[in-house]
């Protein structure tokens, strides 16, 4: 159910940059559904997480954290696809992390075992610009079920409560971390993997160079400086044209 206050009354400028969640692809994302309309993909299946570890994931990580509003950090696709109904969005800055271009997919969604592409997880760092979106305490429970099926289609991430800065305050956010003993996290990637990746990779959910185009435009849009987004992408549009 859509919330009734404007999420948008602190970034006016981000209305019409976020996708509506009911017209987000991710809304009725499964993978059953996936796989049917995929035959092709169906060799992933023993790859990823059953429905019932899935779940059994989500409510343990959100243990203690059903009774209030829920904040959620975006540093990747959420901050323009998010799927689940918000009240309120806020740029943010979580210290200790950082964004890293180091999970490998090929799965189907940005690249291939062929073609493998390359998508963010947050990871230990130095800092990490974002967005912050608050979740209503009474649509936790169904917003948080879209959010896993879309986060944890397979292992890669681990589900994590870290500390954001926005304004004047601080809040408890729950985001996805890098699970460095999931096979897609490739914590030492190189820099000429991370381009050809970003160049090549491509799937039923777009090219991994337009995932990363839709974190610098978001940024750009907030006042973001992040000169390694910049690099990559002037690097991996280089590479693209070369080719």
């Amino acid at each position: 159910m859509p919330v009734s206050a404007d999420p948008y009354r602190h970034h006016p400028g981000l209305r019409g940059r976020i996708i509506d969640p009911q017209e987000s692809f991710f809304r009725e994302f499964r993978v059953e559904t996936i796989l049917a309309a995929h035959p092709e993909l169906e060799p992933i299946r023993p790859h990823l997480h059953s429905d019932a570890t899935r779940d059994a994931n989500r409510k343990a990580a959100l243990d203690g954290h059903m009774h209030e509003d829920l904040w959620v950090f975006a540093y990747g696709s959420l901050m323009w696809d998010p799927a689940f109904y918000f009240s309120e969005v806020r740029r943010t800055f979580v210290p200790q992390y950082a964004r890293r271009f180091i999970l490998r997919e090929v799965y189907g969604g940005r690249g291939t075992k062929e073609a493998p592409g390359l998508m963010a997880a947050l990871d230990h760092g130095d800092g990490c610009d974002g967005l912050l979106f608050k979740i209503p305490q009474a649509q936790i429970e169904e917003e948080t079920e879209i959010l896993w099926r879309r986060e944890l289609v397979a292992p890669g991430y681990v589900p994590t409560f870290v500390t954001a800065q926005f304004a004047d305050q601080t809040a408890q956010a729950l985001t996805f971390v890098a699970d460095h003993d999931a096979e897609q996290i490739c914590g030492d990637i190189s820099h000429a993997e991370q381009i050809n990746c970003l160049a090549n990779g491509a799937g039923i959910l777009g090219t991994s160079l337009e995932y990363l185009e839709n974190i610098v435009a978001q940024f750009d849009a907030l006042g973001i400086s992040d000169p390694h987004c910049t690099q990559l992408l002037a690097d991996a549009r280089a590479a693209q044209a070369a080719l």
